[in-house]
């Protein structure tokens, strides 16, 4: 600011569209309680101080910007007479915090009329109840639609997971159930073929000899190889060649079951070489049961162990055991939303992980990273479902300067560059009516910007659309919540 304060002027005030109505009285009391003033190049005031004057330009040119994540980027520049800034929202008082929601900077000498925000709010008390009321009403209006959508935004895509976990959770569960009731059935028949055996014409030796056996067997069901259906085939045909030659009857039905535990040729001479050809059947099929056992245990474990990971990642998802705001591994957040989304990212859609593991946590707010992560990977399976045809979405991690990125990249048809400046708008969607709300890319935008002050931005051609999130490696010197 140079110089003293000039003299206000009600006569020039009053030329102002934002005062051309007031009266000679409300224009001197404009002059008596507010002044001119002055600025040089440069800043007038800052984003998030408080807010302490409303500024009404009198002559130059003013530029507001908005802080976006470390940057300043400008909103606004003009030279019109009669603009206004600054503490335009004291007349709620203390309903909200008073502080600047810009940056303010005069690129030339600017004059200025400018109100203390105290006195800004009593006039607007005193001289235009009805409209304070009216203004009220707008500005928490606005504010609990918006909440209330992004919660209900929040809720349809909970509502999503839940479906998807249910599906992903009852498949292993039912796989269970099913492999517990089989597994009842063969531990009765091994019982009672372990009566019969008893009670046969089995020597000691020959006994001690089978069970030798039948724990070799377990032991060899968990290191059964993975074959090739072709190998798997040859494999049967051999063992059932074997069973018949031996005199053992629908040898091709038990065949399969010995091949899956990775039994061969060279198990069934050890049983036959254990007993004489009268039992030989008898110890076969007992062993059998063990074998269909183990199969069957096996399958509950791998049944049970898929559940137990699902519940770990909507543990990991959800956040809730854990504090809002800490250090965080990216890839275990992006490994649980993916787990999560598996069954509405469906069969046609190739998922591939391209992650840097060498990259170290990051300072966020996990939970809100999830809805993101929820967000962007919803937004590419739809894009690439449209097509009609099988996609790729491939997952990125990698380190760009001081910043981690996550890259989400789809095979899909592209966004339109017609509407590129408009996807993060409130409300903006090219889904069906029903389908989606228009926040998802607006709340992870606020997500990724306002709270973790990162960067969100998208590339696309047809066949590549990249979303990719940066955020920084490290905690700003003061991490605020923004809405």
């Amino acid at each position: 600011m140079s110089g003293g304060p000039p003299p206000c002027d009600p006569a020039e005030l009053g030329t102002l569209f934002l005062f051309e109505k007031l009266d000679a009285d409300q224009l001197a009391r404009l002059c008596r309680e507010g002044r001119i003033e002055t600025y040089e190049p440069g800043p007038v005031y800052a984003e998030g101080d408080p807010a302490t004057c409303f500024y009404v330009l009198l002559k130059g040119t003013v530029v507001l910007s908005s802080r976006v994540g470390g940057d300043d980027v400008e909103v606004s520049r003009t030279s019109e007479r009669g603009v206004y800034a600054g503490a335009f929202q004291s007349y709620l008082g203390d309903q909200v915090r008073q502080v600047y929601t810009s940056s303010m900077r005069v690129t030339e000498p600017s004059r200025f009329f400018v109100l203390s925000a105290e006195t800004f709010a009593a006039v607007m008390h005193e001289w235009f109840p009805m409209a304070v009321h009216l203004l009220e009403g707008l500005f928490f209006g606005t504010k609990n639609t918006q909440r209330a959508v992004g919660q209900r935004e929040r809720l349809l895509a909970l509502g999503s997971l839940s479906a998807g976990l249910t599906h992903e959770l009852n498949n292993p569960a039912a796989a269970a159930v099913r492999a517990t009731s089989a597994l009842r059935e063969r531990v009765a028949g091994m019982r009672h073929k372990l009566g019969v055996i008893a009670a046969g014409p089995y020597a000691r030796d020959t006994l001690e000899t089978l069970v030798g056996i039948q724990e070799r067997t377990a032991e060899q069901v968990s290191k059964a190889p993975a074959l090739t259906p072709l190998e798997a085939s040859d494999r049967e045909d051999a063992l059932a060649d074997w069973l018949d030659d031996h005199g053992i009857a629908d040898g091709w039905q038990l065949a399969p079951t010995f091949v899956q535990a990775g039994l061969d040729a060279d198990w069934l001479d050890r049983v036959a070489a254990a007993v004489d050809e009268q039992t030989l059947e008898g110890a076969v099929r007992w062993l059998t049961y063990t074998v269909e056992t183990e199969l069957l245990m096996n399958e509950i474990e791998d049944s049970t162990t898929r559940i137990s990971h699902l519940v770990d990642a909507a543990k990991q998802y959800s956040q809730l055991d854990r504090a809002p705001y800490r250090v965080a591994d990216v890839h275990e957040l992006l490994d649980s939303t993916l787990l999560m989304l598996s069954g509405k990212i469906g069969p046609d859609v190739t998922v591939v992980k391209d992650y840097d593991r060498a990259l170290p946590p990051v300072p966020a707010y996990p939970g809100e990273l999830n809805q993101v992560w929820t967000n962007l990977i919803d937004n590419a399976v739809a894009a690439m479902r449209g097509t009609g045809g099988p996609g790729t979405l491939t997952v990125r991690t990698a380190r760009d300067h001081d910043h981690l990125l996550v890259e989400f990249r789809d095979t899909g048809p592209g966004v339109p560059e017609e509407i590129r400046d408009r996807i993060f708008d409130p409300f903006f969607t090219t889904k069906p009516v029903g389908e989606g709300t228009g926040l998802g890319l607006d709340i992870s935008w606020r997500i990724v910007v306002n709270k973790h002050h990162g960067t969100l931005r998208v590339h696309s051609v047809p066949g590549d659309t990249r979303f990719q999130v940066l955020l920084p490696l490290t905690a700003p010197d003061t991490a605020q919540e923004q809405s």
